[in-house]
């Protein structure tokens, strides 16, 4: 082995390699199993290989770990992993548990875990990074940090639920759909107390990569208060799924609690049949009037919070600017923006050839309308033309694959080193109505 000791959090996101350097995925996880009477041993690694599949990788077959990079013998079962009883995942349910030195010099916080070689082939935990409490008021003030040994502490036995601090610390730089990935393959209890940890513009957005049975069982551990905050940064399109899915008397209650802004866009996105136009796009497209100049155009879409598909381009409406608008004009996309000046009117710049579809539009002649075009976003107009939203390709891919897609595993080869399984095309379940009827 290249490395005789090896910090576990250092080793979340380190590459995967065979013995050719090609890349086979990223470790997201270390495995022990407990001993009586010797520190756990570790048993392999979770590793996440493409298609965000995560699968076990034996310790026995990984042949060097150093220099931010793991080499294996090549050789990796792509089955989906599950935990075993007595099998204990580090970065997920470790880090952050309160442990007693066993000198009775108090309590410390499991901040990183040491593995090292013991022999050919086998690694055991040789040392904790553990933190003691702070003991100054300041609220930037830190514990001291101190190593011990396995033998030199023991766990608590007050049955308080373990800290999720450090692993939110762990994840942070994860993009939301990868945190949300990581977050499933959590126990259900460590999963919402991890939620319950998250910032409530971090947590929106990890719940718009979930799941819906997910969704609704982290928002259900919440307060209502809470819950409408979280409801409150998420999409409207999105937060209209999630509401769709709890019982009436909560989706009401969830609404009268958010933002007045907000839940009236929400209450408007529930009018309508989800396998509409109306019922996948979203109400916050950038909407201009026809004066506007490009250098303002392109101002708005620079924004760091805008999502691509938003940012392809800006709708162009008489006033008022907000859904539902004035009358709908036309799209300026971001390509034809670049090619004049900056003080051009967007006015004079739309397309043409672009035709809005309707709210009542089926899905299927969205997707065909993107496809058509080679679109990333399309304008949806109400019965007087204006404009209430827009369905971007996100929207359409988020209806047509299945519900269970970011955890959906085709038979694999039982030991490749590449993901090659594809997706089904089906039709996700529909949606139930608050406040008024499908249209």
């Amino acid at each position: 082995m290249s490395a005789a000791r090896v910090f576990v959090a250092r080793l979340a996101g380190c590459s995967v390699f065979d013995p050719a350097g090609d890349k086979v995925g990223r470790v997201r996880d270390v495995l022990i199993v407990y001993r009586q009477k010797e520190p756990p041993r570790v048993v392999g690694l979770i590793v996440e290989v493409p298609g965000k599949r995560r699968v076990f990788l034996s310790i026995g077959r990984v042949t060097s770990i150093g220099s931010g990079q793991i080499i294996t013998t090549g050789l990796i079962n792509l089955r989906r992993f599950e935990q075993r009883g007595g099998e204990v995942r580090v970065i997920a349910e470790v880090l952050g548990r309160q442990m007693e030195l066993v000198d009775r010099s108090g309590t410390a916080t499991i901040e990183d875990v040491a593995i090292e070689e013991s022999g050919q082939g086998e690694w055991a935990v040789s040392e904790l990074f553990l933190r003691r409490p702070k003991t100054s008021a300041s609220p930037f003030a830190k514990g001291v940090t101190i190593f011990a040994k396995w033998s030199e502490v023991r766990e608590r036995s007050t049955g308080e639920a373990q800290s999720a601090t450090q692993l939110l610390a762990t994840y942070e730089d994860l993009l939301p759909a990868d945190l949300a990935n990581a977050l499933l393959d959590l126990p259900e209890q460590r999963m919402l107390e991890v939620a319950e940890e998250m910032s409530d513009e971090r947590l929106a957005d990890v719940l718009e990569e979930m799941p819906e049975s997910e969704q609704v069982d982290i928002l259900g551990h919440l307060d209502d208060d809470r819950a409408a905050d979280v409801l409150d940064q998420m999409q409207p399109d999105d937060a209209a799924d999630l509401i769709a899915q709890l019982s009436d008397e909560r989706g009401e209650a969830l609404l009268d609690l958010m933002q007045p802004e907000e839940a009236d866009d929400v209450r408007m996105l529930l009018l309508y049949a989800p396998d509409t136009a109306g019922g996948l796009m979203t109400t916050e497209p950038i909407i201009v009037s026809a004066d506007t100049t490009v250098a303002e155009g392109l101002a708005l879409i620079r924004r760091h919070e805008l999502a691509p598909a938003l940012g392809a381009a800006v709708c162009v409406t008489l006033p008022p600017y907000e859904p539902p608008t004035g009358r709908f004009l036309g799209m300026v996309h971001f390509q034809r923006m670049l090619r004049y000046p900056p003080m051009e009117r967007l006015g004079t710049l739309l397309d043409q050839k672009l035709e809005p579809v309707r709210a009542s539009a089926s899905a299927a002649e969205v997707a065909r309308t993107l496809a058509s075009y080679n679109l990333v976003s399309l304008p949806v107009v109400d019965d007087n033309h204006r404009l209430v939203g827009v369905v971007t390709i996100d929207d359409v891919l988020d209806y047509l694959l299945p519900d269970d897609w970011r955890s959906h595993d085709d038979d694999p080869s039982p030991a490749v080193s590449a993901d090659t399984s594809t997706i089904p095309v089906v039709v996700s379940s529909g949606r139930r109505h608050l406040n008024g009827p499908s249209h």
